[in-house]
């Protein structure tokens, strides 16, 4: 296991995705449960990598949401509902993983739902450049319906407990820069502790477990990004992926 500075595992990643060989597209998936920091990992790679005049995609699995309705019609805490029924994972191949895939046309849609709607949504298709390099975040990555999508699988392991504590911090942060008076923050502050740990304990934890007891995920990761610590993170190179060793 290596250890660096948080600029070291980010140049290290990159440069081990510029490395790796393709004919189309490079599809990287960067997974690992909610509030682990893939996001803010996919979003500092592209800056790196948009420096180094590579085209780059970024896209999310929150772009390929199904509505409310769909994905809490188990109910909104449901952990099953979560793993199975939250995301179009057939819309994601259709329109995004598939043509920037081998024999791809590489004319895509990086989103599929709109969040200010709450309804699917339909983009404008565009086409990649021939060397362009897809970002894709979320939760559930490597599950059976997506594994053989990507073309290098980055995986961001945190603490179930970690997660827990990041998104309430999270939580009041945006909740002290928007509310106008002290009183209005602590309630929201209140309102928004309770639904977090409500989500992660009844919902988000346990599908995670869920997905870890059947989908294995780290065990088909490229790199175990270890994010504990966030300026001073590890990471593991996989023994089935030494060809990618930073």
């Amino acid at each position: 296991m290596d250890h660096g500075t948080r600029s070291e595992l980010i140049s290290r990643l990159a440069d081990t995705i510029t490395s790796v060989p393709t004919a189309h597209p490079l599809r990287v998936a960067i997974d690992g449960p909610p509030a682990s920091g893939k996001t803010t990992l996919a979003d500092e790679l592209a800056v790196i990598l948009g420096a180094q005049d590579r085209n780059v995609i970024r896209a999310s699995i929150d772009d390929f949401l199904v509505p409310r309705a769909e994905r809490y019609r188990r109910g909104r805490y449901s952990a099953e509902g979560c793993y199975f029924e939250a995301h179009d994972h057939a819309a994601l191949c259709r329109v995004l993983l598939d043509p920037l895939g081998p024999g791809g046309d590489r004319r895509f849609q990086h989103a599929v739902y709109d969040a200010d709607t709450d309804s699917r949504s339909a983009l404008p298709v565009t086409t990649a450049q021939e060397d362009a390099v897809l970002l894709f975040d979320g939760v559930f990555l490597l599950r059976p319906e997506l594994i053989d999508r990507w073309d290098f699988r980055i995986f961001v392991s945190v603490p179930f407990e970690q997660t827990v504590n990041r998104a309430r911090d999270r939580s009041a942060a945006l909740a002290a820069s928007t509310a106008h008076t002290a009183d209005t923050a602590d309630t929201a502050d209140t309102a928004d502790t309770a639904e977090i740990e409500r989500s992660w304990r009844n919902r988000y934890i346990p599908s995670q477990q869920l997905y870890f007891a059947t989908a294995r995920p780290t065990d088909h990761a490229d790199i175990i990004v270890y994010n504990d610590q966030l300026q001073r993170p590890a990471w593991e190179v996989r023994s089935h992926s030494s060809r990618h060793r930073p």
